[in-house]
């Protein structure tokens, strides 16, 4: 079974912060994470493998750096790594990117299984795994709280949503994004990373995949970001001071009465 796991390495949003000039993200000196959806796929992955046989392929698209976010992966259990990384995938929004990473997953070859966190924790659109299944032409199932079984080329999954779950079949070859639910991400062994900081990462170019300049980067991107921004902090509340409970309540409600709230 070939099993492909794309991830994406994202800043720890407890310290983002924006340029009040710029009106953009401040990345010098942030920590970056691996998503942790793309964690949850990533195990669902390896516990497929360890079913069913077959091998794990990790793909993600960004800067150099983000193999760090790949050797984590390798660590943790995956076979294989691949980042695609070119200036011409730079300013990509989800279109683009799904274009890009269903080139590589094409370049790949024969793929069973995709499977994609159900969003990034910084762009929160849950948009990029649906579309690469799109540009693939594939079954997808979305939100998979639980894989069931894999019977030949037809998987079971149960489906996560508002009043429940839904118990789907889907035909292989299928791309499924997964909820935080369907398991505990396993942790990197020290015999992991060692075996992980050996292995080589290639990078592929646009010029390594079959795919358009018009459809990558900015060229490729109809979303637009026009401005982003901080929202100001609100006044902090005053304490009343008062002898008694009572009195303070007095004090409150004279002053609403005033400001013509009551």
């Amino acid at each position: 079974m070939e099993i492909v796991v794309c991830v994406k390495q994202v800043p720890d949003t407890t310290e983002v912060k924006i340029d009040p000039e710029t009106n953009t993200l401040i990345r010098q000196g942030v920590p970056s994470i691996v998503n942790p959806f793309d964690k949850n796929a990533l195990e669902a992955a390896l516990q497929l493998k360890s079913q069913y046989g077959g091998k794990v392929t990790v793909l993600s698209m960004g800067p150099l750096q983000t193999k760090e976010a790949l050797k984590e992966c390798l660590a943790m259990g995956a076979d294989e790594a691949v980042l695609m990384s070119d200036r011409a995938f730079g300013g990509a929004d989800t279109l683009a990117t799904s274009h890009t990473l269903a080139a590589g997953i094409k370049k790949m070859g024969k793929v069973d299984i995709i499977l994609c966190g159900k969003q990034a924790i910084d762009g929160d659109t849950a948009q990029v795994g649906p579309e690469i299944a799109e540009h693939l032409d594939i079954a997808q199932v979305t939100y998979v709280a639980k894989i069931t079984q894999v019977d030949g080329d037809v998987i079971r999954v149960e489906r996560e949503h508002e009043e429940g779950y839904e118990v789907i079949d889907a035909q292989m070859p299928v791309l499924l994004t997964v909820v935080k639910s369907i398991n505990e991400p396993r942790s990197a062994t020290v015999k992991g990373m060692m075996k992980a900081n050996r292995k080589e990462i290639p990078v592929w170019s646009a010029a390594d995949v079959d795919i358009q300049a018009s459809v990558i980067g900015l060229k490729g991107s109809p979303t637009q970001v026009r401005r982003i921004f901080t929202p100001e902090q609100r006044v902090q509340g005053e304490l009343i001071e008062a002898d008694t409970p009572r009195e303070a309540a007095g004090i409150l409600a004279k002053r609403l009465v005033d400001a013509k709230i009551i």
